[in-house]
């Protein structure tokens, strides 16, 4: 039978049915072939026509606010110049490009963006020294002289640049040579709003056969920031005078810095007064908003007032309302959130009002503090506000919030407990918490799971809203910020926080460069790529920081600051912000990572750890016995004196004596006390040190990586200075090998607690070398000379390090103390100072204060991949006294010479 004659019914309903199902795939490929179309790129082309006066080899940087800055090549070239190509993921509106020569020389002064794309194509012309941005061939071959072939042709003069870089002096540069004589005006006019401003005298530093292409223009009175300024030449076009370092100058400093600390709103039930520094700005309104997504506010002009700032009270009980601030500078409209905000609206494009007497707790004392004596004595807890409690195995219930914090009594799936009690139960004395203030890359209107380590500042004062249980209410964040404070408090637990003062998430559309463009931020340098490291060297940008900080150490009772990348901002900074808070407590740590940064800064002015003898009581994180312990972070596979390198021992030794001056070999950052060195062998950042176990040694058991995990934990908390720790790391701590987790997800990042039953051993060793080291300060000496005095290295077998702590140490009740680390695969034999009665309480497995064993003699075995700590009792009974009895002894020795010399006199 003919399948396509007759009148089959089904075979047509089959035909029909089939084109139906064939026709309805289609139109589901079909978006997909649409989305995999759309490559979600955006290229850029950028054709460079080079000064012809200037020889140099000019390169490329390029960033957008989705990727850091990176350089790049011109690759090729065409009749108009080099071009240079590349693309960046996403589909961008604004690319910003530097061309530079590999000493830095930048072409023009100011950064240059690309804000014009077509097709996902961002394509421009760039005339060498001139900053106008040509999106055409056409536009910008105008001003390009064609040579033709036996005749000359002049190129325009021009100004190549001229910049305001004192306020009162103004440089320029020509394209071409014009006749200078000394003392002579030269023609130039400069002119403020339209009007001509008197030249004091003008000087050129490159003369030659009496001719220049640059000025220096002195004028006989400032200029006014908020007015156009301009200059002209005698057959040089007029040109608008850019800023250049006149906001760095001692005379804009001297005008502008202002002292006050009514910066921000200031609340009260009857007014909320404003104010605003924006010395640049021409005019500045308060805008007020009743919901934190109106498009449209109330606008009100702010009166100006000293030193720069503009003010406004507003009258009534403003508490509740959303703010901004609209700054126009030079005739262009910036609108931006108040940076000294207390809180701000869900996503942080708003500050709030808020009554923070009203954010207090019902149980809240912000004057009260768990006991603490010496900075010695702290032991840093590091974590995660979302980490802490995301595992759905956490038995909390405010997963990812403040208020986790505030859940006692939680427990895991297998009944152990999580959480503060868990913490509380290591016995650590601070917990350290990634930021909390508002950070860019998360929404937090929605529900999706979003992670980020935190470190994109876009309002400091102000806390997150996606760690809030209500991050649309200004008012709640903060309350349930200081819930948490005070439940830790409550536990006995201090709390540190990881400022990022060294840079914001984008510098360019940040809040203070909408209300003061080009002061606080470096962007004349090559340490960010995209302009965005905060020039702390700037008194204003210096202010905002100790501001800052004292702000949240006073409303919120902190008890420490943790400095992101510290070597980027300037001693001076740091130092004054240390004299603040030691005003309010002494107490109050202040640690930061001092990594010597690629900055414009000056070498003897970075708060870095070349310079730590001049940061009193400033704390730096020691990557030397971090990096000595398990190799370098930075190669993967890189080994340390733990799992299996060799000639650490010098490394490890530096991290034993805290960091100090000890001698010519062992000496980290110079004449530095203890206090100024954390010790530790991972942090939230690079992999996790069983990670990199897995890495460097792949053929042992877990076994013995949980060896040598345990010895390089028993090192750090037996080494003189602070010890710090990642939260889980004491239960072997993974994020499945994922080294840089700063945006990966929940599952990578969680504190998995099903691990601390899986690894109670390690735990318990954890918690028993803590209690240790805060039985026995012989562990938390306060001095480099106390350390010199009573801590010694004694002669040991290849691969091993011991020292012993003799004559009571800080006023220790052991008067001998003996410590090793055996990293060899065999047990090695370390011989002892003193042939007495030891007894071990640290050893491979198990730590604590209670004697594990007792051995007699001058002879330690310490077992392979262990540490071993013991005590010594000698026979005499004299050797075996306290420090407390020899000095009541040798007073009662005194008093019976005194009395026997009185009696003998008077004989």
């Amino acid at each position: 039978m003919n399948f396509w004659n007759g009148n089959n019914k089904r075979n047509t309903l089959i035909i029909f049915l089939t084109t139906v199902l064939v026709m309805t795939g289609f139109l589901f490929i079909l978006p997909n072939i649409h989305t995999f179309a759309q490559s979600d790129k955006t290229k850029i082309i950028i054709h460079y026509a080079r000064n012809a006066d200037n020889n140099s080899k000019w390169k490329m940087w390029l960033w957008s606010d989705k990727k850091e800055g990176n350089k790049f090549d011109f690759t090729s070239k065409d009749s108009f110049g080099q071009i240079g190509e590349t693309e960046f993921d996403g589909d961008l509106n604004k690319v910003g490009f530097i061309i530079y020569t590999n000493e830095w020389k930048k072409d023009t002064e100011d950064d240059r963006f690309i804000e014009e794309f077509k097709n996902g194509v961002g394509e421009v012309w760039i005339n060498g020294g001139d900053p106008k941005i040509y999106y055409s061939l056409a536009e910008a071959t105008k001003l390009k002289v064609t040579i033709i072939p036996g005749k000359t042709i002049n190129k325009p003069n021009k100004f190549v640049s001229a910049k305001l870089d004192d306020l009162k002096t103004i440089n320029i540069e020509t394209n071409v040579s014009f006749p200078f004589v000394s003392a002579d005006a030269q023609g130039f006019i400069v002119k403020s709003n339209g009007k001509a401003l008197k030249i004091n005298k003008i000087t050129s530093a490159k003369v030659i056969a009496g001719s220049t292409t640059v000025a220096n223009i002195e004028l006989s009175e400032n200029v006014n920031l908020n007015q156009t300024l301009t200059i002209s030449k005698t057959a040089f076009p007029e040109k608008e005078i850019a800023f250049g370092n006149v906001m760095q100058s001692a005379s804009f400093e001297k005008m502008f810095s202002y002292e006050g600390n009514d910066l921000g709103n200031t609340y009260s039930t009857s007014k909320t007064s404003f104010k605003v520094w924006a010395p640049t700005a021409t005019e500045v309104k308060l805008v007020t908003y009743e919901h934190w997504n109106d498009k449209t506010g109330t606008e009100i002009k702010m009166k100006k007032s000293e030193k720069g700032t503009w003010s406004f009270d507003l009258n009534g009980n403003q508490s509740g309302i959303f703010y901004t601030y609209k700054v126009n500078i030079k005739g262009v409209w910036n609108e931006a959130v108040d940076p000294y905000a207390h809180s701000v609206s869900a996503n942080g494009d708003k500050g709030a009002v808020v009554d923070l007497k009203k954010t207090d707790p019902t149980i809240w004392k912000p004057n009260e503090k768990p006991d603490f004596s010496n900075l010695t004595d702290a032991i840093i807890y590091e974590l995660h506000v979302r980490d802490f409690s995301i595992d759905t195995n956490s038995g909390i219930k405010n997963k990812g919030k403040f208020l986790a914090f505030t859940e006692m009594g939680t427990k895991g799936i297998d009944g152990n407990s999580t959480g503060v009690d868990y913490i509380k139960a290591l016995g650590v004395t601070h917990v350290e918490l990634m930021p909390i203030f508002d950070y860019s890359t998360i929404n937090e209107t929605s529900n999706k799971s979003q992670f980020n380590w935190g470190y994109n500042p876009k309002n400091y004062n102000a806390p997150e809203g996606s760690y809030s249980t209500n991050p649309y209410n200004p008012t709640t964040r903060v309350k349930e910020l200081k819930q948490a404070v005070q439940a830790l408090h409550d536990n006995g637990l201090r709390v540190n926080v990881d400022v990022a003062y060294d840079h914001m998430y984008s510098g360019i559309n940040s809040n203070f460069n909408k209300i003061v463009p080009g002061y606080y931020f470096r962007t004349n340098s090559n340490e960010s790529g995209y302009g965005n490291t905060i020039a702390s060297e700037n008194v204003m940008a210096r202010k905002f920081i100790v501001d800052s900080v004292i702000y949240w150490a006073k409303e919120y009772n902190l008890d420490g600051f943790k400095f992101d990348q510290m070597g980027l901002i300037d001693q001076k900074t740091m130092n004054e912000v240390r004299k603040k808070l030691s005003s309010i407590n002494p107490s109050i740590l202040v640690l930061g990572d001092g990594s010597d940064k690629g900055t414009t800064l000056s070498p003897d002015v970075k708060a870095n750890k070349q310079n730590a003898s001049k940061l009193t009581e400033i704390t730096q994180f020691n990557d030397e016995i971090r990096d000595g312990l398990s190799g370098s972070v930075f190669l993967p596979k890189a080994k340390g004196f733990i799992n299996g390198a060799l000639q650490k021992d010098t490394a490890i030794k530096k991290g034993i004596v805290g960091g100090i001056d000890y001698s010519n070999i062992i000496e980290t950052y110079g004449n530095v006390e203890p206090v100024q060195i954390v010790n530790y062998a991972e942090s939230h950042a690079n992999n996790t040190l069983w990670d990199k176990l897995l890495l460097t040694n792949p053929k042992d058991s877990d076994e013995i990586r949980a060896k040598m995990h345990k010895m390089a934990d028993s090192m750090i908390l037996t080494s003189q200075g602070i010890p710090f720790f990642q939260a889980g790391q004491e239960f072997l701590r993974t994020k499945a090998g994922v080294k840089n987790s700063y945006k990966a997800s929940d599952n990578v990042n969680k504190i998995d607690w099903t691990r601390e039953s899986k690894n109670i051993e390690t735990v318990d060793y954890f918690k028993g070398l803590i209690e240790l080291r805060k039985a026995h300060p012989a562990f938390r000496m306060t001095s480099a000379d106390m350390i010199k005095k009573n801590l010694k290295f004694l002669v040991v077998p290849e691969n091993v390090v011991a020292y012993e702590m003799n004559y009571n140490a800080n006023m220790d009740s052991w008067a001998h103390i003996v410590v090793a680390y055996n990293a060899n695969r065999e047990d090695k034999t370390v011989k002892l100072s003193n042939n007495g009665t030891w007894n071990i309480v640290v050893d491979g497995d198990k730590a604590g204060v209670k004697t594990i064993k007792q051995f007699n003699g001058e002879y330690l075995v310490v077992p392979a991949l262990s540490s071993i700590v013991a005590y010594y009792e000698s026979e005499n009974i004299f050797t075996s006294l306290t420090f407390r009895t020899y000095i009541i002894l040798a007073l009662g020795v005194v008093a019976c010479i005194m009395f026997f010399l009185k009696k003998r006199k008077k004989i």
